[in-house]
């Protein structure tokens, strides 16, 4: 049963920041050598980001994890507040018609946590059915939306919000770990939300917006590469592993895999109409444009928000949805994601005209 995405909305903190001011801000640059000066410079040059926004970092040098986890809760609250209200005022619904909570987020936890939270200050009725998505990384929303597609299956009558959450900024690791440098250089802070409801059922209601609906959904894992990506709870933050040979991995087999996957739905890579890529960097989006046979232009929205925003993990395919709908896109679109594992996750959604 198609699941339609009847609300979107996204949020990100009030400070904003450019590239060259992350880059004075990156602990590396503290007594740092010309020479390492300028390599930092060249990296935070190449990510492909040129702004993004945090929230106010702990004023402790290299604070510890139960540090970073006190500031987590507060912030993750208020973005997930505003993402959430923005997406029930684009579906046009009270907050007391939400039968089904999905929160997800891979850089904090506590309990109780935001979705409790966002129960009393929404509110949401206090017997919504609740279920977490945690630590599943930067492909954490396409497994929530799965999960929503499933309730909506089990009931025709369900109403989901959808909340996915990222405070990568609390994250900032010191030393000249190159996965860190990198790391450093790419994630930033948002939320993103989605109403959804069954493509059959009556809440589902024409508007002027473009729809989306998601069809179907995959996951794979790239064999021989648990070793190149991962997302590690250390001492002083979360820590990331993110090996230079997951771009090729990515251009080498997820052709095979795509091309597998779409056949058994009766498509074919070429009548995919739009794509939106989760931009976990600049080499990644690279990748797929090469095993996918695509033009840089297809990828358009995802260079876009990886511009503005950065790489805010699980909630930045959110914000390529939201920018989806009210673009020239119409037909088939497959987003993709891609986490610790290496996992990848596809997510083949109907870009559809308003009637």
């Amino acid at each position: 049963m198609p699941l339609s995405l009847i609300g979107l909305g996204t949020a990100v903190p009030q400070r904003r920041i450019s590239q060259r001011e992350a880059l004075a801000l990156a602990p590396q640059m503290i007594n740092a050598s010309a020479r390492q000066q300028r390599l930092l410079q060249r990296i935070y040059q190449r990510s492909g980001v040129s702004h993004r926004h945090c929230i106010p970092l702990p004023d402790s040098n290299n604070p510890s994890t139960a540090e970073r986890m006190r500031r987590y809760q507060p912030a993750a609250l208020e973005l997930a507040l505003e993402a959430s209200r923005l997406a029930l005022k684009d579906a046009g619904m009270e907050a007391s018609a939400i039968t089904h909570l999905i929160t997800i987020s891979c850089t904090g936890f506590g309990a109780p946590g935001f979705d409790l939270a966002l129960i009393d200050h929404l509110p949401l009725a206090m017997g919504v059915a609740r279920t977490h998505v945690g630590f599943m990384g930067c492909h954490g929303a396409f497994n929530g939306l799965r999960v929503a597609q499933a309730f909506v299956e089990a009931d025709p009558t369900a109403c989901v919000l959808l909340c996915a959450v990222e405070l990568c900024s609390l994250h900032l690791q010191e030393g000249w770990n190159p996965d860190h440098i990198v790391a450093n250089a790419l994630f930033a802070d948002g939320a993103g939300a989605v109403v959804a409801a069954a493509a059959s059922s009556s809440r589902v209601k024409s508007t002027n917006k473009t729809g989306l609906q998601l069809v179907a959904s995959a996951s794979t894992v790239l064999p021989g590469t648990k070793e190149l990506m991962s997302w590690i709870i250390e001492d002083h933050g979360f820590s990331m592993v993110l090996s230079s040979k997951v771009p090729s991995l990515i251009a080498s087999q997820l052709r095979p895999w795509l091309v597998h996957w779409l056949a058994g739905l009766g498509m074919t890579l070429s009548g995919i109409e739009t794509w939106a890529i989760h931009p976990g960097g600049p080499r990644i989006l690279r990748a797929v444009i090469e095993s996918a046979g695509l033009q840089p232009v297809q990828i358009d929205l995802s260079t876009e928000v990886l511009n503005k925003f950065g790489n805010m993990s699980s909630a930045t395919i959110l914000f390529i949805l939201e920018r989806l709908r009210t673009s020239a896109s119409h037909g088939p679109c497959l987003a993709l994601g891609f986490g610790p594992g290496l996992t990848v996750e596809a997510a083949l959604l109907m870009v559809q005209e308003p009637i």
